[in-house]
């Protein structure tokens, strides 16, 4: 379905799980999850059916971002941090959601770090998933080249040095499948998307060249989760520690997966899962 969330502008938002249940003798109101998808150009796909496990504890709100996937199109203008950050507020007004848990995975991870830094006391707790506060280059193109030789390495800086359809063919090629390292999950995930490269090619080339959202962690007003894999390639572990240590350091905990690269669930989802019920629960 899509949901207004501003005149003229709506999100597609799916919605899985009931948020009001039987307890006993009483009626009990289970945490909202939403769920913020990478990219950009992506929609929100990727997280299904993995997430669906969580609906015993949380009602989830999975959704695509203001010019992607199923909602509406926007001009390229609108397609900014701040609007995507804001547009989480927005949509929990129309909603009717209070405090929400918000997961930002990649691209939604430095969404979701904005909208600590806009809106540091709407959520009850924040997961940044594999994501990065800058774009970290020359620790993208390391782990590129240990992962896949001098050919990643090469396609990654071609890449990152100009987003565009010439440098894109070669990058999805050497480069994405080095995301992680459950192969099979990567290749469906890929299948089922929908992607809209020029959404990728204008943000990669504009804002996320100068992109620094460390600054505005030091506002988080709840506890923060950040998962990170060892291996992965474009958000690197290392871009994980500057995040955790750029939080106050009450609110932050940062969890690590071994053998695992961009978005840990995927490659080790018994270990990730068992992680996130137990932030969200806590």
């Amino acid at each position: 379905m899509r949901i207004q969330i501003k005149p003229n502008i709506r999100l597609f938002v799916d919605i899985e799980g009931a948020g009001l249940v039987p307890d006993g003798p009483v009626m009990r109101e289970k945490p909202t999850l939403i769920l913020l998808h990478g990219g950009p150009g992506y929609d929100h796909v990727s997280f299904k059916p993995a997430f669906s496990q969580l609906t015993d504890i949380a009602q989830i709100v999975y959704y695509d971002h203001r010019g992607h996937g199923r909602s509406d199109p926007r001009p390229s203008h609108e397609l900014t941090l701040d609007y995507f950050a804001d547009d989480i507020v927005r949509l929990c007004d129309a909603l009717g959601i209070s405090k929400p848990i918000v997961l930002g995975q990649s691209f939604g991870g430095f969404v979701a770090q904005r909208y600590i830094a806009r809106h540091p006391a709407h959520a009850s707790r924040v997961v940044l998933s594999s994501t990065a506060a800058t774009l970290s280059l020359v620790r993208k193109l390391a782990m590129f080249e240990q992962l896949g030789g001098t050919a990643a390495r090469d396609a990654a800086e071609r890449f990152w040095l100009a987003p565009n359809e010439s440098t894109w063919p070669e990058y999805k090629r050497l480069c994405k499948p080095l995301y992680t390292q459950t192969k099979a999950a990567n290749n469906h995930a890929a299948q089922r998307a929908t992607f809209k490269p020029d959404i990728l090619f204008t943000w990669a080339n504009s804002e996320q060249q100068e992109m620094n959202l460390l600054p505005g962690l030091a506002q988080a007003q709840c506890p923060v989760l950040v998962l990170a894999g060892e291996l992965d390639p474009v958000c690197t572990l290392a871009d994980a520690q500057d995040i955790a240590k750029a939080l106050p350091q009450q609110w932050a905990q940062l969890a690590t997966f071994t053998a695992c690269g961009h978005g840990v669930w995927r490659d080790a989802p018994e270990a990730a899962f068992a992680q996130l019920r137990k932030f969200i629960m806590a």
